[in-house]
């Protein structure tokens, strides 16, 4: 590279030709050594059994995947696991963003293995953006005890556009996870809103995550998340928030007179604690685990497990007729022509879509 100082101007300054920089590629590296070596699925499930976390989260990886490829040795996985699931305690754990779910489940996980022992793993649901389809997946950052537990294991997955709170996997996510010897399950959403409700239909009991001072006595009886509750705790019940979490929570025990008896006959109850110091979270627990002596007692436990086993049953056709349609190749040669013909005015948006769906299923009358 040619340098303007050194020329006839400049006599008296001189700038020499730099060092030539080493690759900041170590050159002895073999690549080979580090390569990961590509399961079976036959060798996936044994690992799991085995309780490897690190072939655990290789399969949860897998079954997030989007290529078909992919899908089918996931949902092979899948189908081998299932015999060796359905043993564990799933509790869904939502609230409002900022509510403390990450901090509150540290508690309530290393409180559990305490006083209950076994194993614990955590599902966390970090919202994906609009814009880049990214996702922080730091959760794991905020649950500072369980992520050094040697029984707990903790898995960030992206809610991936999925609406309901949760991610579209999760559901086999928890298969995995019973298959590998974990008997509790915690499934965190993102922070939802009043109409987000999916997780309730994966797991066996949902507890909702509440701040005081968020809205009026109104705000409580709105149907949607509320009505599903089978808990709900207020946080941050410490210092001098104290009065103010107990306001809170005579506000939402009166709420609760307006809703109708919930399926299983168990009346919702309302507690305080504070997740950062620690307090009530005793209470909680107590509360959870004579919620299950209850709906055990009364055979809604079951009950509820073959209610969403058959839930999922039609979300999974759903989600398999939705992925169909769009990989068919006769649907995307019309897909961009249809957009282009809805953006210049041509046609309205549900004559085009209805022209695509009857292009799909013309296709198969042809057969």
């Amino acid at each position: 590279m040619e340098h303007p100082e050194n020329s006839s101007e400049y006599a008296g300054l001189q700038v020499n030709s730099g060092v030539e920089q080493p690759s900041i590629i170590n050159p002895y590296l073999k690549r080979s050594r580090f390569r990961r070596q590509e399961l079976s699925a036959a060798d996936m499930v044994e690992g799991i059994l085995r309780g490897d976390v690190t072939i655990l989260s290789q399969a949860v990886t897998l079954i997030e995947s989007v290529n078909p490829a992919h899908q089918a040795k996931a949902q092979e996985v899948i189908e081998k696991c299932l015999p060796y699931s359905g043993n564990s305690v799933r509790i869904g754990i939502s609230g409002v963003p900022g509510a403390g779910k990450s901090t509150s489940i540290d508690e309530f996980g290393i409180h559990l293995l305490k006083e209950k022992g076994g194993r614990l793993a955590v599902l966390a649901i970090d919202p994906s953006s609009e814009r880049s389809k990214g996702s922080i997946l730091g959760d794991k950052t905020r649950m500072e005890k369980l992520s050094v537990h040697p029984d707990s294991f903790i898995r960030p997955s992206p809610s991936a556009g999925s609406l309901g709170g949760v991610a579209r996997k999760t559901r086999e996510t928890i298969i995995l996870c019973e298959a590998a010897g974990f008997d509790k399950i915690f499934v965190e959403t993102v922070g939802v809103g009043q109409s987000e409700t999916a997780c309730h239909s994966m797991v066996d009991f949902f507890l909702l995550i509440q701040v005081a001072g968020t809205g009026d006595e109104l705000q409580g009886i709105k149907r949607g998340i509320m009505e599903i509750s089978d808990g709900i705790v207020i946080n941050k019940c410490d210092g001098d928030n104290v009065d103010r979490c107990q306001m809170a929570a005579t506000n939402f025990r009166n709420a609760l007179h307006f809703f109708p008896m919930p399926e299983s006959g168990w009346t919702p109850k309302v507690l305080c604690y504070s997740g950062f110091y620690g307090t009530g979270v005793k209470e909680v627990w107590d509360m959870i685990y004579q919620y299950f002596d209850f709906v055990k007692q009364n055979g809604y436990f079951n009950y509820r497990r073959n209610e969403q086993a058959k839930y999922w049953m039609y979300e999974s056709i759903n989600e398999h007729l939705r992925l169909n349609f769009y990989n068919s190749p006769l649907i995307r040669q019309q897909l961009q022509l249809a957009e282009q013909s809805v953006l210049a005015g041509q046609k309205t948006s549900f004559v085009a879509a209805q022209s695509l769906l009857d292009l799909y299923y013309g296709q198969f009358k042809n057969q």
